[in-house]
């Protein structure tokens, strides 16, 4: 399945994220032998393992939830953090970024679920902190898109809606905030069930796991 997802998305110029948490280092291996390399996790103290016993040439996002005083584990390494939910975890990445002499890639989280137990900022907050001064000073985070996780529903309108209204914030920010950076770019959405829908609306970066390694076995 891994060589069909390439085949299919690399003509689209879409990037697949290989979403590897709870999974062993040798199907991650076996993802490695076939060309991935783009893994996602979303755990923190799972990551960092990994990070050291896996090759060095993996390319890490971290995709989940993530708390401020968790940022130091992954900051010397991690290559994208797509999930910034609060202005406040950015500054925490940019202060870990600047302690490792790096820049981090970072995406902002929007909420379009109807999930209230999904994260995610608002249009408005975002368009709020990336006028002030605080984000002008942020020096060692570089924005490069927006991610969105759509509700977990059989309704695949309401999922098309949800994603329609990703694309639209990311059009926005765009060009209200970022019409000359050409790293703003990604619109991560999209996983094992719905990325033909989120590449139909936009998606440039999908979140592929069971497709991939098969359904999950959590502890």
């Amino acid at each position: 399945m891994l060589e069909q997802l390439i085949n299919e998305l690399t003509p689209q110029n879409v990037e697949l994220v290989a979403v590897s948490k709870t999974k062993p280092n040798e199907a991650i291996l076996e993802c490695y032998e076939k060309g991935q390399r783009i893994f996602g996790e979303n755990y923190i103290q799972e990551l960092a393992t990994k990070y050291e016993s896996l090759p060095k040439d993996i390319i890490w996002y971290f995709i989940g939830h993530l708390q401020s005083n968790k940022v130091k584990v992954i900051a010397p390494f991690v290559h994208l953090i797509q999930s910034v939910d609060s202005f406040k975890l950015l500054g925490e990445i940019n202060k870990r970024a600047k302690q490792n002499d790096r820049t981090i890639n970072c995406l902002l989280q929007f909420h379009i679920a109807t999930e209230a137990s999904k994260f995610g900022l608002d249009l408005e907050t975002a368009r709020a902190f990336l006028e002030s001064e605080a984000f002008k000073n942020l020096e060692n985070v570089n924005l490069c898109g927006v991610m969105g996780m759509a509700t977990f529903t059989s309704d695949k309108a309401q999922v098309r809606t949800e994603f329609k209204a990703l694309k639209n914030i990311f059009d926005t920010l765009k060009s209200e905030f970022f019409a000359d950076k050409a790293d703003f770019k990604d619109i991560s959405m999209g996983m094992s069930g719905d990325y033909k829908m989120a590449v139909e609306e936009g998606s440039t970066m999908v979140r592929v796991g069971s497709l991939i390694f098969g359904k999950r076995a959590y502890k």
